[in-house]
């Protein structure tokens, strides 16, 4: 059968070139089908019928004409796709994360490109490519996409689960939890519950690639108010993702980027100012703000720590 003299077969072929991002040319189709231009012509109209019938309007995916260049190309609106400055940006911070093992970022990579049309997808894939070549993925190296995705799915039905969790001393414990969030933070993706037996005073943080045997419990839970987890409200107080109790410091900040205390600490709120030292408040959780304190050497001095009042979570 001769594929190319049949309507259903140019139309999917015309599209499928459009929807690549190539510029076709009306005499060059006539030749390729061998059919006349005025057929291609009614082909293009068709094209444009059903998307019309597809999309609420023009401004939504179109095929539109250079007139300059005599080619037919499809415009899509810029909600629905990615420009290439986003595109490439997406990669970098895959890159930088190294949070996926190589499987997985070459798959999240390949698909952000072809968000792309071939001639700039050429271009981002040079930029990228000797920073994609030389990635090394964390580690653990273990591919997490699809447990993240399992956990976001029970965390929704509200139900304690259930998994092995190993340490980083290599010791494994089964966790009895109600999953509350999945965050991401220094490399590693994070799951935050409450224990099961205990109270909802901190949530606890695990890391997901030292999560295995992972399942639902028959077992559902409901926080009172009070209690219920804000993501934004967590992230902004805790370092390391190390949980634990809400706690106020206060400290002089000496050193030469005031503006990179107030980066690392959302949360951080400047009380004074006195020949170039800066007395800072900030609202934390847990032990992780002791390593940061300690990382920045003599250029801060504590001179407060105090219990929270709760009120950010």
């Amino acid at each position: 059968m001769n594929y190319k003299s049949n309507k259903g077969f140019r139309l999917l072929n015309i599209y499928e070139r459009l929807n690549k991002g190539e510029m076709i040319d009306k005499a060059n189709l006539a030749t390729d089908f061998g059919v006349t231009q005025k057929t291609i012509q009614r082909d293009i109209d068709d094209l444009r019928a059903y998307l019309a019938e597809m999309h609420y309007s023009e401004s939504d995916v179109s095929i539109r004409y250079d007139r300059r260049k005599h080619v037919y190309y499809l415009v899509r609106f810029e909600r629905e796709w990615l420009a290439n400055s986003e595109v490439m940006a997406l990669c970098k911070i895959l890159l930088e994360s190294r949070a996926f093992a190589r499987e997985e970022l070459d798959a999240l990579i390949g698909k952000l490109l072809k968000q792309v049309v071939p001639n700039d997808r050429k271009q981002i894939q040079q930029v990228i490519s000797n920073e994609q070549h030389h990635y090394v993925p964390l580690k653990h190296n273990k591919p997490l996409i699809k447990t993240i995705w399992k956990l976001s799915l029970l965390i929704s039905k509200r139900k304690i689960i259930k998994f092995n969790y190993t340490r980083q001393d290599g010791s494994s414990k089964t966790r009895f939890v109600k999953p509350l969030a999945i965050m991401f933070s220094e490399y590693y993706f994070y799951l935050i519950a409450y224990m099961e037996d205990g109270n909802n005073e901190f949530p606890k943080t695990f890391r997901v690639d030292r999560i295995s045997g992972l399942a639902e419990t028959k077992r559902h839970f409901n926080l009172p108010y009070r209690d219920k987890f804000n993501e934004g409200e967590f992230r902004k107080r805790v370092q390391f993702m190390y949980s634990g109790e809400l706690m106020k410091i206060v400290f002089n900040f000496s050193g030469p980027s005031l503006e990179a205390v107030l980066d690392r600490l959302p949360t951080a709120e400047i009380i004074s100012e006195n020949n170039g030292i800066y007395t800072i408040q900030a609202e934390v959780y847990g032990t992780g703000i002791d390593m940061w304190l300690r990382s920045q050497g003599q250029y801060i001095q504590v001179l407060e720590e105090r219990k929270g009042d709760g009120n950010g979570r």
